[in-house]
């Protein structure tokens, strides 16, 4: 079969049919969908922290020399000050449209009018930590394509064991952010929409790869970094404030386990991943 049809099927295969899988947890009733959201905020926030410190950063420094680590630093770092201003951007685009907090210097007698102006604030920021996990997303997803395109190119086996992986480990990460585009606001087919959209960046990716591996091999790292600031950003900045709103006891300590088993979960999906690529390496290279 030819090489780059290949690489567009198991990149599909990589993105969108992780987004289907995940996308079960849309056909919850909406009672008991509504109960498990908060749960699948704290699981979302372990998740994407540990995407972006266990996979993503260290990637993107394993590509580059040690003369480079400050500037992919530095890249980390204006990814999470540029997230911070698109963000407010959203919310005052959204306050064009709604009355918000934004419009401070308005002034409101009405006890509905204030109840309403502190409703709309809320919503533009919900709304905007919805547009972007995904742009994260597809980020991350555009050089989930590379990648796979990359081991496709190296090995066709290796190729399909990556993507494999890849669907694998974006499951979980997937199933937090429909919680976070639902918590967002956003209709149960709207955020099972944008999730597919921006999953046919991996497909993009990995046709780019093909034709311009070479030409995209040094921006990588930099791909890889401003992912991870993404997440690290919507995870730090809009998830966790919204678990500070319940302080008992009971509460604090299931989003305290349940962040942690984002993060075990990612890890240890990521062991298995890696596990399996380096078992291919071997018989590679045994074969040579």
């Amino acid at each position: 079969m030819n090489l780059l049809l290949l690489i567009i099927i198991f990149t599909a295969v990589g993105g969108v049919l992780s987004v289907l899988a995940a996308g079960v947890f849309l056909l919850l009733p909406d009672e008991q969908r509504d109960r498990v959201i908060p749960h699948g905020i704290s699981f979302a926030i372990g998740a994407l922290l540990s995407v972006a410190f266990w996979g993503l950063i260290p990637e993107a420094f394993s590509h580059i020399k040690p003369e480079q680590f400050q500037t992919l630093s530095g890249t980390i770092l204006a990814g999470i000050l540029g997230f911070f201003v698109l963000e407010k951007l959203l919310i005052w685009r959204h306050c064009h449209v709604e009355t918000c907090e934004a419009h401070g210097d308005e002034t409101h007698d009405s006890t509905h009018d204030h109840s309403h102006d502190h409703h709309g604030h809320h919503h533009g920021f919900d709304k905007s930590a919805g547009a972007l996990i995904i742009l994260g997303d597809s980020i991350h997803n555009f050089v989930d394509g590379v990648l796979i395109a990359a081991a496709f190119l190296t090995d066709v086996k290796l190729g399909i064991v990556t993507s494999l992986a890849v669907a694998t480990h974006e499951i979980p990460q997937e199933v937090g952010d429909f919680a976070i585009l639902l918590h967002s606001g956003y209709s149960k087919g709207k955020a099972l929409f944008y999730n597919v959209l921006a999953s046919l960046t991996t497909v993009l990716g990995g046709i780019l790869a093909y034709y311009s591996l070479e030409d995209l091999h040094d921006s990588l790292p930099y791909f890889l970094a401003l992912a991870a600031s993404s997440f690290i950003y919507i995870a730090v900045a809009d998830l966790i404030p919204s678990l500070h709103k319940k302080t008992d006891i009971k509460t604090s300590l299931k989003q305290i386990a349940l962040i942690a088993a984002g993060v075990l979960l990612i890890c240890s999906l990521h062991g298995v991943a890696h596990g399996i690529e380096a078992d291919s390496h071997k018989v590679e290279l045994n074969k040579g």
